[in-house]
């Protein structure tokens, strides 16, 4: 063989690697690609098929000595108003719900001197493309019609084991109305029809004109609040007592 053909051979042995390694580059990276796109759909699969499997938790309803009605409590004469605003998935909102309220209700509502309303503020969705924000804020207030919103806002918290959509489909905000004995066929024709649309996103506007930003938000007689502790409410409202 002559050194010149031995040059042309070397040189398309290397072409030859060379297409080899760029098809299997280009077949490594579509293999990522799709991968990519799939893995996201193999996780909300499983975290559906787990959350399936995880049993709604049946609260014990509070026993309030104040006036309830609908998403309000206590005198609404009081001459302090505390609007709450919050994201049923939101695990700040949770503690919150676990730590504070109770705080604020013996100390503020139950003596007459709080007037507390909860709002719903829609945010989570936002981060995840999902509307199970949305839906649980409507099913509380279906709750509502038959006197038991905060039931099921109760419900909703102690079923908040994280802040994924899947704990929250339609078939499990229907088990969370069934535990608490509701009229199934009121809840489903007012949950199905999305009744409370109009209410949630004036709720969202609300939230938006006090230049809210996140969950849980605080206002009290007006004035939003920065709360790192049950003190901070506690000091704003005695502020606000005292027409400070």
């Amino acid at each position: 063989m002559s050194k010149r053909q031995e040059v042309r051979e070397r040189r398309q042995r290397e072409r030859t690697r060379n297409r080899i390694l760029v098809i299997g580059l280009v077949a490594a990276g579509a293999l990522l690609i799709a991968f990519a796109f799939i893995r996201p759909l193999i996780l909300s699969s499983q975290a559906t098929a787990n959350a399936t499997q995880v049993p709604v938790i049946a609260i014990t309803p509070r026993a309030f000595t104040t006036t309830v009605n609908g998403v309000h409590l206590g005198d609404p004469n009081a001459p302090v108003k505390v609007d709450v605003y919050e994201d049923f998935r939101c695990s700040v909102c949770l503690y919150y719900t676990q730590n504070f309220e109770p705080q604020i209700i013996k100390t503020y509502v139950d003596t007459g001197k709080v007037y507390y309303t909860f709002h719903s503020f829609i945010v989570i969705d936002g981060n995840d493309g999902t509307d199970a924000s949305y839906r649980s804020a409507n099913a509380a207030l279906c709750a509502s019609e038959q006197g038991r919103f905060w039931d099921y806002h109760d419900t909703l918290f102690a079923n908040q084991v994280t802040e994924d959509a899947s704990l929250f489909t339609d078939a499990r905000l229907v088990s969370m109305a069934q535990n608490l004995n509701l009229d199934m066929t009121a809840f489903n024709q007012c949950f199905q029809a999305k009744k409370y649309a109009s209410d949630i996103q004036a709720d969202i506007s609300q939230a938006h004109t006090l230049n809210l930003t996140g969950t849980p938000s605080i206002v009290v007689n007006g004035k939003p609040l920065q709360i790192q502790t049950f003190n901070d409410v506690s000091t704003a409202i005695e502020a606000a007592l005292a027409g400070k």
